[in-house]
């Protein structure tokens, strides 16, 4: 079946795509890597023997190290393993997006999630909203402001005739403003220097804060959304084709559009819940898997996954050491590498996202 995402590219030996399962192996494997390599960089450097001995004293019960072991363990460990799930997570959600809406320059933050999560973080940060939940307030307002607005957008797209594309666009979009309007008017209102701080590195994004705890709840809800979306391939990829198409081929456009609405705002609230905004990963690396592998989303999906994950736990690395002794925020990174990225892939003759071009 031919759908709607088509890689266009030229006959022959440069035109073969890399075999999926192949490449999905090979990128698990770097990924997989990297969490333990990336353990060794920050402001302090530990050297790579110490950090293998370090994690598998953990799991053998050889002494290691206390310091070590608490930088490794307690801190940089759990911190690479919750970046590698938000930037599988980001990429899945982005293609899901892309898919849901066919539109090429749709990333997980389209519909406003990201900015109605930012409205429960700045209440969090600068009112001292659900102080009663500890370490657990900031990602529990954001994770409750990403749900409202989820259903706020829902909601309006419906009342103003259906959850066509067009409309979760163009509600997405207003709504998206309106959130963030409101998340200005409460950093303005408290006066608070520190706070107006404090919000603007989580919009930008950051997995600073990770621990152990918070990785079973990204991870569940990632694992769980790719699974779900391998078993419909063949319908998100007759949707791409258009409602026509994918009605004859018996496909339940409505139902299908109104699931992949909610999961996408459960997805993608619960990562900007633990990560904040992080902009680019869920935009071009759906495109690169597509120029890879080509557009079926049983080829496309895993490899877009494996990819984002491994982009993700090296620009956390780059976060860390580029200012060290500060961090970078991570939306700073994606954006500085991702802007000419996506340029490139945009200017290549031979891709084009859709049958138009």
């Amino acid at each position: 079946m031919r759908t709607r995402f088509t890689a266009r590219t030229p006959v022959g030996p440069a035109a073969r795509r890399l075999p999926p399962l192949a490449l999905t192996g090979v990128l698990a494997a770097l990924t997989c890597l990297s969490l333990v390599t990336s353990v060794a960089f920050g402001a302090e450097h530990i050297p790579i023997s110490e950090v293998w001995q370090t994690v598998i004293g953990r799991f053998t019960g050889n002494e290691v190290d206390a310091a070590y072991s608490v930088i490794v363990w307690d801190l940089r460990l759990p911190r690479s393993i919750l970046a590698a799930i938000v930037g599988a997570g980001l990429a899945l959600a982005g293609a899901v997006m892309q898919v849901l809406v066919r539109n090429p320059l749709a990333e997980p933050y389209l519909l406003g999630v990201s900015a109605g999560a930012a409205v429960g973080a700045t209440a969090v940060l600068t009112m001292g909203a659900l102080a009663g939940l500890g370490i657990w307030a900031l990602t529990g307002g954001a994770l409750i402001g990403a749900l409202v607005a989820t259903v706020t957008v829902y909601s309006v797209a419906l009342a103003q005739g259906g959850l066509t594309p067009i409309r979760l666009i163009l509600s997405g979009v207003v709504l998206s403003s309106a959130f963030m309007s409101l998340s200005s008017l409460m950093v303005f209102s408290a006066g608070d220097p520190q706070a107006a701080e404090g919000v603007m590195f989580w919009m930008l994004g950051s997995v600073a804060g990770a621990t152990w705890a918070k990785v079973p709840l990204a991870g569940v809800v990632v694992l769980t959304t790719l699974l779900g979306m391998l078993l419909i391939h063949s319908w998100l990829d007759a949707y791409a084709t258009g409602n026509d198409t994918a009605s004859s081929l018996g496909v339940p456009v409505a139902a299908l559009r109104t699931g992949l609405f909610v999961v996408q705002g459960v997805l993608v609230g619960v990562l900007v819940a633990v990560s904040g905004g992080i902009g680019f990963v869920g935009l071009i690396i759906p495109h690169a898997a597509r120029m890879l592998v080509g557009a079926t989303h049983r080829a496309m999906l895993p490899v877009a996954v494996c990819g984002g994950a491994l982009f993700l736990v090296w620009v956390d690395v780059i976060s860390r050491v580029a200012a060290a002794p500060r961090e970078m925020p991570l939306g700073i990174v994606t954006g500085l590498i991702g802007a000419p990225v996506f340029l490139y892939l945009m200017g290549r003759r031979r891709y084009s996202f859709g049958s138009g071009g």
